[in-house]
């Protein structure tokens, strides 16, 4: 019997296990927001790679929200491919749970399907994962590279726990988010966030807003939201232009959006307004980097500015990103351009194509994920994992059973081989 064969038969064997824990999981009620609930699903998942053999790291990235890193050390690690593969234990909010069939945090096998909050986003892929890397353990299959597992709090508010494992210096030869991709193999856009602010270096009541805006008042100063509309204007401008001059395979036409999602300004109705703050999310192409998308934006506004007197002596400031759409209300997803013709990619694409017999849609997500930390962590990078975009995040949240399974035994020949694919050079 081969490999192939062999791993195949395993799976189905076991999906009453699979089931079993991706019904663990999902009891535990890891929704973020409000976050830092996520210590007792994390002690059991390091607890469960613990009894497979693997080292662990855990450390919080905030109180009660800790990050888990596994790795099992491969027998010739120097000489072999290792890999990381990469999931967030966090689900999205739940709303009103009278609208579920069921409690969220129950899972229900109903049909061809199983049902809970965060099956499909992302404890389905988790499970399955955890899974894949056991019963290659159980069946005998050595691993000379190393493997390393991270499991990761925070994706659903851009708390970035993935970034948190590139900056304790986790990295491997190839890396695989096992997040919602209808096991399509993915890379992704990117997102920022930012703030824009006009602050008025004098305040007024507004008994003088007669005399700022009318010829021989004398008072030179002006509403900081009504400047704001110019800063807005010209965003709109530069959107159109990005919509013209910018594209990439696989996103329709104006992907890459500027969105003036809140605005926040004036103290009350008895002052004119000396502040206001602007928070836009901008969506950028995967062959972009973040930091270039801010400078074109920044240049953009500022030329904006400099065509009003009054913006030319109060410009715009501004504050990017952020590790927390809950701590500081910002968030950045990098983007992954992922290259077919690499190794790992060549060789996933050749797993899935020997266990399910039919080629996998390489291609780009539609959403954001944690992968663009590791791609810009230099760690070539894919986005893999079972459940459908549309489940993702819904009432009645569901994956299909077959498709948990069709990804664990697809994992699971990958692992086997890339871990024992010998370096090249």
């Amino acid at each position: 019997m081969s490999l192939v064969e062999r791993i195949s038969k395993e799976v189905e064997s076991r999906k009453e296990e699979l089931l079993g824990l991706v019904t663990k999981l999902i009891a535990f009620p890891t929704v973020s927001p409000p976050a830092r609930n996520t210590t007792e699903v994390q002690d059991f998942i390091k607890g469960y790679l613990e009894d497979m053999g693997f080292e662990t790291d855990q450390w919080d990235v905030y109180p009660g929200d800790p990050n888990v890193v596994g790795i099992l050390k491969g027998e010739d690690a120097n000489q072999f491919h290792s890999l990381i593969v990469n999931g967030h234990v966090d689900v999205a909010e739940i709303g009103d749970d009278r609208e579920w069939d069921s409690s969220p945090f129950e899972a229900i096998k109903k049909d061809q399907y199983i049902y809970g909050r965060g099956v499909a986003d992302m404890k389905g892929g988790i499970a399955a994962s955890l899974i894949a890397i056991k019963l290659l353990k159980e069946i005998g299959i050595p691993l000379k590279g190393d493997l390393q597992f991270q499991s990761v709090i925070g994706e659903e508010v851009g708390e970035a726990g993935t970034l948190a494992c590139t900056e304790r210096g986790y990295k491997a030869d190839y890396a695989v988010v096992v997040d919602t991709s209808d096991l399509h193999i993915q890379g992704q856009g990117g997102v920022i966030t930012g703030w824009i602010t006009i602050q008025s270096k004098k305040t007024f009541h507004d008994g003088l807003r007669r005399k700022m805006i009318h010829a021989g008042g004398g008072v030179n100063g002006a509403s900081a939201i009504e400047k704001m509309t110019k800063i807005i204007s010209g965003l709109q401008d530069l959107e159109r232009h990005w919509a013209v001059t910018k594209s990439y395979d696989g996103f329709p036409p104006g992907t890459n959006t500027i969105n003036p999602a809140v605005i926040e300004g004036g103290r009350h109705a008895a002052f004119v307004a000396d502040r206001c703050s602007l928070w836009v999310t901008v969506h950028f192409y995967p062959n972009e980097d973040y930091q270039n998308v801010i400078k074109e934006i920044e240049e953009h506004i500022q030329a904006v500015a400099a065509s009003d007197p009054w913006l030319r002596e109060n410009p715009p400031e501004y504050v990017w990103g952020g590790k927390s759409m809950i701590v500081d209300r910002g968030e950045i997803f990098p983007s992954l351009e992922i290259d077919p013709g690499h190794p790992g990619t060549k060789l996933l694409t050749n797993s899935f194509e020997k266990m399910l017999k039919e080629n996998p849609t390489v291609g780009m997500s539609t959403t954001v994920t944690d992968a663009g930390w590791l791609g810009r962590a230099g760690i070539p990078t894919v986005i893999f994992g079972p459940g459908k975009l549309e489940d993702a995040h819904a009432v009645n949240e569901k994956v299909e059973i077959q498709q948990l399974l069709d990804f664990t035994k697809v994992l699971a020949i990958f692992i086997a081989e890339w871990c024992n694919t010998r370096k090249e050079g």
